[in-house]
């Protein structure tokens, strides 16, 4: 379920706030090439289907920095901001990718707020603690630490 909050009271008042999961999302061949395409990363065990079966994951799996940019999709199923002129993605802390993302596998992504803080600009800082989890296994994807600002 999507937690909505509208302007930056309502943002202050996540601090702690478990935002829960998103649905889960697959990851296919294609997304994987077409983010191979984009960034110019056609590392084997990527895109090269029969010599990856062969490799050390037995297949193709995503590139990790595919597994981070989909933080910002997947992100909107967890919160609905509204009442704000503007929000802007400020970085990341702490980014690590501990298991590797099958091609074919299922993520999901979790998220929990670690503070809100205020700006100058009458906005906020707010940070979240996401985990990128994948179906069936014990070690997530990407563990990472999101920074954003909205300002009112």
């Amino acid at each position: 379920m999507t937690t909505a909050v509208h302007g930056i009271e309502e943002l202050k008042a996540l601090t702690g706030k478990n935002l829960g999961h998103t649905d889960w999302l697959q990851i296919d061949q294609g997304r994987v090439n077409t983010f191979a395409d984009a960034t110019d990363d056609h590392q084997w065990i990527h895109v090269d289907q029969d010599r990856a079966a062969e490799g050390p994951f037995g297949g193709t799996i995503a590139h990790g920095y595919l597994t981070l940019a989909l933080l910002i999709p997947l992100m909107t199923q967890l919160l609905d901001i509204s009442g704000v002129r503007m929000s802007i993605n400020y970085g990341l802390d702490k980014v690590r990718f501990p298991a590797p993302v099958p091609v074919g596998a299922k993520i999901r992504l979790t998220g929990q707020v670690a503070s809100v803080d205020e700006v100058k600009g009458d906005g906020v800082q707010i940070t979240i603690d996401f985990t990128v989890e994948i179906e069936g296994s014990d070690k997530p994807a990407c563990v990472a630490r999101g920074v954003y600002r909205h300002y009112a």
